[in-house]
Order: structure tokens, then C-alpha cells, then sequence
């Protein structure tokens, strides 16, 4: 449903505009409500609320006995707001969820199938740079392509 990458700046109120290509998709697949929170990798997650759900669903399902299990919830829970874009396709993104992002001015925002990730530019581009060399052994070790 959301692939590829796009770079763009906020604008001066702060707010995110949501690629063009994102747009149609979200009015193609009728998603009205999204959630976003604190994501892997420094960087924000976003769900439609379809996929939010799913997603809760299964850490929900982590016994609250493990600390672990604790923290994570903690920090992905407490993270989380929903939101409907405005008219324009923008978004307000609070300010906490910025610093966690490490987010300024530039981001890129990424497709990743079912959520988009965004990602301040410079983060996103040294995990780029980082993660390119290994996509192949990554590939190889995780999925069976024969």
C-alpha cells in the first residue's frame, strides 16, 4: 500500500505534508484515521488504524510479567496519538515525537508496506548508508527465495 521514499521539509507551522502518492493511496484504500508513535531506529511509525490494530493486538499479547514486554509498551503506547489528516494531507507531529526523531526541518518519509516510517534526513541517511552494503546478506539470512 505505502512504498517508496520522499523527501521533504515541514512547513513553518510544523506540519507534515503527506506525499501525493501516499495521499491516493489512503483515499484508495478508504483509511481515514492513523496512528503514530515512537518507532525502531530513531524513527517515527504511523499506522492507518486498520494496521494499528493488528499491531496492538499482538503486543497486547505480551505478558505484562516481562519486563521487557513492560518497557516496550510503555514507550510505544505512551508515544502513540491518532489523527486524521487535514484536507491538505497534513499532520501536526508533537513535539516529543520530534525529539525522539531527532526531527529539525528535513525528513524523508518512507513507505514500508502497511505503516510509513519518517525519519528526520540526516538519521535516515546514515541508516541508509550503514544498511546498503548488508541488503543482500540481510535478504539472505532472513527469507527463502528459491
Amino acid at each position: 500500500m505505502f512504498y517508496g521514499e520522499y523527501e521533504h521539509s515541514l512547513d513553518n507551522k510544523g506540519r507534515l505534508i503527506i506525499p501525493s502518492k501516499f495521499r491516493a493511496a489512503i483515499k484508495e484504500n478508504y483509511i481515514e484515521k492513523f496512528f503514530i508513535t515512537r518507532g525502531l531506529d530513531t524513527c517515527l511509525f504511523m499506522f492507518p488504524e486498520e494496521e494499528w490494530k493488528s499491531q496492538e493486538a499482538k503486543f497486547r499479547a505480551i505478558p505484562f510479567t516481562k519486563k521487557d514486554g513492560r518497557r516496550f509498551n510503555r514507550l510505544f503506547f505512551s508515544g502513540a496519538i491518532d489523527f486524521m489528516p487535514d484536507k491538505q494531507g497534513r499532520l501536526l507531529i508533537p513535539r516529543y515525537l520530534k525529539e525522539y526523531a531527532k526531527i529539525k526541518r528535513d525528513i524523508v518519509i518512507v513507505g514500508v508496506s502497511s505503516r510509513i516510517e519518517i525519519w528526520s534526513k540526516e538519521i535516515w541517511q546514515d541508516f541508509y548508508t550503514s544498511s546498503k552494503e548488508s541488503f543482500e546478506d540481510i535478504a539472505e539470512k532472513l527469507l527463502d527465495l528459491d
